[in-house]
């Protein structure tokens, strides 16, 4: 193919989850109503974590980091399908494709190296507490997470170099509400063999780390507790998982079902599984840790109480 002669595209239009109207319209108030509740939700967690010093504890920092790569993943997808809904526009351009393509892949692997921090830490927690704060120092904690930014950047920078390097043509209509990267590769007219080649060997390697490490970590916890003498004891030292594995459990089957095959086999049942992780568990994530938390919910409380407090003294 001569490329030389080929017309390339400088905006992709993003058709949406819905070829009716009607159903454009139902799936704008839903995404709206799910967008604001991410936002607010993590922001009242991070708020509250901030404000109680009870909350200053690794497993708290990982969780505001956390709900602060929610609210930025969701911040990546979400506005740009709400705005191009209202202004009745589909399109966008080529750049702001390829930045959404970038973040989306920094943020969405942030989240598994969040949550198997947070497996290790749990870890830690229930297997070795008489070592828990030696272990677990504020240094590591935050060496924990700038070492799972820099990795995640520059997986996200090996992605969106190589997709800027295809070709594409005449066909430039996305068949979803952001550019995710397997609908946009299958729009290529060029070969995605090297594409295809990256996700499942540095791709699946960014993927199967942090989720072997959640299982190993779990693993232990698990052989751990089965030796605690009572019931009693196992349901405490369970209570303090069971959060964290919902949230594990939702992120992980929606990313195995959309990504782990060939860009060329992207099907509808993928595009609802992306919907799943981009949208969906950012907003349950504060619910799942508020409500099965008590130190989360009596933060929550003085944190509403203080501003009541306020308005009212104002």
């Amino acid at each position: 193919m001569d490329r030389d002669n080929e017309t390339r595209v400088t905006e992709f239009l993003l058709l949406g989850l819905s070829g009716q109207s009607e159903q454009e319209e139902v799936l704008f108030g839903l995404f709206l109503w799910m967008y604001l509740v991410t936002i607010i939700g993590n922001f009242l967690i991070i708020l509250a974590i901030t404000c109680d010093s009870h909350l200053h504890t690794p497993m708290y920092f990982f969780l505001a980091n956390l709900s602060c790569v929610d609210i930025c993943s969701s911040s990546v997808t979400t506005p740009k399908m709400l705005v191009n809904h209202l202004l009745g526009c589909k399109s966008i351009s080529y750049v702001e494709c390829m930045t959404q393509i970038y973040f989306f892949i920094a943020f969405i692997n942030m989240d598994g190296f969040l949550l198997s921090v947070m497996a290790y830490d749990r870890y830690v927690a229930i297997c070795c507490p008489l070592h828990y704060t030696m272990i677990m120092r504020p240094k590591l904690c935050v060496l924990l997470v700038a070492v799972s930014w820099v990795i995640t950047n520059l997986h996200a920078l090996l992605h969106t170099l190589l997709m800027v390097q295809l070709i594409f043509c005449a066909n430039n209509s996305v068949h979803h509400f952001f550019c995710d990267p397997y609908p946009i590769l299958k729009l290529s007219c060029s070969e995605t063999f090297i594409n295809d080649l990256m996700v499942f060997t540095v791709g699946g390697l960014i993927f199967l780390t942090p989720f072997m490490c959640i299982i190993v970590s779990y693993a232990y916890i698990f052989s751990n507790v089965l030796k605690l003498p009572s019931a009693h004891g196992i349901r405490k030292a369970l209570s303090t998982c069971g959060s964290h594995l919902t949230v594990v459990s939702l992120f992980y089957r929606a990313i195995l079902g959309a990504y782990m095959h060939p860009s060329a086999s992207y099907s509808v049942q993928d595009t609802v599984a992306t919907v799943v992780f981009t949208v969906l568990t950012p907003t349950v994530n504060p619910f799942i840790y508020s409500l099965r938390n008590r130190d989360m919910k009596g933060a929550l409380r003085k944190l509403i109480l203080r501003s009541r407090i306020r308005k009212f003294q104002s």
